[in-house]
């Protein structure tokens, strides 16, 4: 008999057999209830979230990952604008707290990034910690040469180039897709 204190056990999903798929109008109330739950009320205070509002994420960039009918995990993808240039925020990527460190997050990420690439997009950009997206492929942004509305970390502010080039382009703040 288990302590009623620990969290439950769940045993690591076959990633094989796991549901990863394009995103859909009716996965947005999961995926907030989600969000709420692993980054509570302040996640709305973050300056990637002031580019997320009143922008709706790109269903066709964007991921979720069921195990049935329980969604586990989700990556929003939004077009973003830096100068006249379109570009890719990557985020919140969220993963329920017993599923983690198997994988899903990274298979969610990846997927979210072949999908931008295959899309023609030339660059993603996120806010987070580069020890775990690195191995995705991304790099610090220079310091300086982007800028997101409201305080951010420099060495945090990290990006991902798709297309040979595209990042050279980029060069100020970013803000909203028109």
């Amino acid at each position: 008999m288990s302590d009623p204190g620990s969290p439950p056990s769940v045993p690591p999903p076959d990633l094989a057999a796991l549901d990863l798929r394009p995103m859909r109008p009716a996965d947005l109330p999961l995926i907030e209830r989600l969000d709420e739950r692993v980054f509570g009320p302040g996640r709305f205070s973050r300056s990637a979230y002031r580019l997320r509002e009143g922008v709706a994420p790109d269903f066709n960039l964007s991921r979720v990952a069921y195990v049935g009918s329980l969604l586990i995990g989700a990556n929003l993808m939004t077009l973003a604008r830096c100068g006249e240039q379109e570009l890719v925020l990557l985020g919140p990527l969220t993963v329920e707290p017993a599923y983690r460190s198997r994988g899903i997050g990274e298979a969610l990420a990846l997927a979210s990034i072949e999908a931008s690439r295959a899309a023609g997009h030339g660059v993603v950009i996120l806010v987070g910690d580069l020890p775990y997206y690195a191995r995705l492929g991304f790099k610090p942004v220079p310091m300086g040469k982007l800028t997101l509305p409201g305080p951010v970390d420099p060495a945090r502010l990290l990006h991902c180039e798709l297309r040979p080039g595209a990042f050279e382009t980029l060069n100020g703040r970013i803000g909203r897709a028109f």
